[in-house]
Parts: structure tokens; sequence; C-alpha cells
């Protein structure tokens, strides 16, 4: 992991792709349990035929659930090629394709996608991006489709903000003593990061045309959210 970070979101994780799980897991609480929360909190019953992972990185939310939907199509969307370059060497015997681009530039069309994944990927949106996205996203849904996120549901501003950094600061600093990591996701944080509260972001999910809004998993400000 580089200690500087880069000019913008996408170089910034070409940077960050070549160790990435192993530095996910060191800097972020819980990673590993949210990113099963993807195959554990599937509604039962479901069979998705299109998935798509948005923000999809190295391809882990997408590999907690190609072993049980070995014959879905998935579309991998993220603004690094690096990372999409390690989604189709993953996944190379799989029905594919990848989206190279930020989230506000796609068309995600109407009634595309059986399950939307967003794996840490969504506070990387501001307030009024995130309205637009859900919007879209929605549409993109089939009926009865399924937005799934794991991540941070904090807002910067909430009074429990600064015990939250506090906390995750020891968390970081007991997986790396030389406080390396800490420093390289502190300037991340502040400079690319937007994270919003599970309140809000419901609201805007509703105000999207999401008619349920249900917390799967939590641990603290670390959740597992599905939208329908």
């Amino acid at each position: 992991m580089s200690s500087k970070i880069q000019d913008n979101l996408s170089s910034e994780f070409d940077a960050f792709s070549v160790n990435y799980t192993e530095d996910m897991i060191d800097v972020v609480p819980h990673y590993e349990q949210l990113i099963q929360c993807f195959n554990d909190y599937l509604p039962s019953g479901s069979n998705p035929q299109k998935i798509l992972d948005l923000g999809a990185g190295n391809g882990n939310s997408t590999a907690a659930l190609i072993r049980r939907f070995p014959d879905a199509h998935y579309t991998f969307l993220d603004a690094s090629p690096e990372m999409l370059d390690i989604c189709e060497q993953r996944f190379s015997g799989a029905n594919s394709e990848r989206i190279q681009s930020y989230f506000s530039d796609v068309d995600y069309g109407i009634d595309q996608y059986d399950v939307i994944l967003a794996g840490f990927s969504l506070h990387h949106c501001k307030a009024d991006e995130k309205r637009r996205l859900f919007k879209r996203l929605k549409r993109g849904l089939t009926s009865g489709g399924v937005l799934a996120m794991s991540d941070l549901f904090i807002s910067k501003s909430d009074k429990a903000h600064p015990q939250l950094l506090a906390d995750w600061e020891q968390f970081i600093r007991t997986n790396d003593p030389s406080g390396e990591k800490w420093l390289w996701l502190k300037e991340h944080y502040d400079a690319f990061d937007s994270p919003h509260n599970f309140e809000s972001q419901k609201e805007w999910l509703m105000e999207a045309g999401f008619s349920s809004v249900e917390i799967g998993w939590r641990e603290g400000y670390w959740m597992h959210v599905l939208a329908r």
C-alpha cells in the first residue's frame, strides 16, 4: 500500500489493487463478515440471472455469490482498469462483462439486474449523487430485485463520528503498528469518502421507489443493508 494518495479515485484504486484484499482486511473492520453478508442475507429463494457488481474492486463481492449462482451473468463496474483486469482474470470462466466508468456516467437501463451489489463503494458518492444514483439503480432493478450494500453508515457531521475515527484508528494500528496504513486511510477518507448515516440513506432509497430498506447485519456503524 502506497502511503501517498493519488490525484483521482480511479488512480487511487489502480495503486491499491496489488494487495487489495489483505489491505482491506487490515483497514476495514469486519470486512470479511460484511463481504460474506452478500451471500448470507440474500433473500431466500433468490435465483438471480443478472448481477451488477457496483464498484467491483477485485471482485470480492461477486466471489461471495458466484459459487451459489455460477450460471448468472455478472457485470463488473469500476473506474479502475487495473481492478477490472483482476476481475476478468479471477472470473475468467464466468459469463461476465466489464464497464470502466464512474457510477454517475453509466446508463443502468430499466429492469436490467436482479441483484446489485455495492461492497464498500457507495461511500465515495456525495449526498446529491447518492440520491440521483439510487433512483437510477431502482429503475435498473427487475421487479423484486435487490440492492445489497455493505459499507460504513455514518455521516461525518454526526456526533458519534469522532469516536468512530478514534476506534477505527486503534483497529488499524493494531494490524499495522507502523501507522502507515492509518495515515494512508485517513488521507484517502478525507479526500475521497462521503459516508452517510443509515437514516439519511433509507430516506433517499424510499424516495427513489424502494419499498423496504432493512439492516441485515451490523456492528456499530458497519452495516449490511438490503433495499427492495
